[in-house]
């Protein structure tokens, strides 16, 4: 199981920059996988410069109809919205490591959606901002990098635990009655 990995614009871009010769091939080895893998993120913030990006910074564009076609793909990652929650991680965010305000944007929603790896160009490559850990999806192949992010499940017992249960941490109070 490979724990979740949230993905910024850059990525997005240059997977669908037919002329980047160098970085669309591992971008697109990138998206692709965390596909596969169903363990991307993302935010409506990247969703938002995605589009914008491939219809109007870069050349040649990307066709309107194209762009949107792979942006309302994305929405089955469930990305992140911009709300109350993501706003105040951000301004925590922005003031504790310093980052601008839209680099803690993308910071503060890796976060909250569990991230444990960030894939961008944007920010240094290895900081750890919280818990999640910035990686230039550019320096190292796919394979390599994600070795370092599996996660194993933990096992399940067939046996039942010796000894006394332990609490539930529901106080007798707030649990249910028990006949006695």
């Amino acid at each position: 199981m490979i724990a979740p990995v949230f993905v910024d614009t850059n990525v997005f871009v240059y997977a669908r920059q037919s002329n980047e010769l160098a970085r669309q091939p591992v971008a697109a080895e990138w998206v692709e996988r965390l596909w596969r893998e169903e363990s991307g993120r993302t935010s409506m913030q990247v969703l938002s410069e995605c589009y914008t990006t491939l219809t109007r910074k870069i050349r040649p564009a990307v066709p309107r109809a194209e762009a949107w076609d792979f942006v309302l793909g994305l929405l089955t990652w469930n990305p992140h919205a911009t709300d109350s929650e993501l706003l105040v991680r951000a301004r925590e965010t922005e003031d504790r490591f310093g980052l601008s305000w839209w680099d803690s944007l993308i910071v503060a929603a890796a976060q909250i959606q569990n991230c444990a790896l960030l894939l961008t160009e944007d920010l240094q490559d290895q900081a750890v901002y919280g818990g999640v850990t910035v990686h230039n999806p550019f320096r190292v192949g796919v394979s390599e990098a994600m070795a370092a992010y599996q996660t194993t499940p933990k096992p399940v017992s067939r046996h039942p635990r010796r000894g006394r249960p332990r609490r539930s941490g529901v106080t007798a109070a707030a649990g249910p009655r028990i006949a006695r």
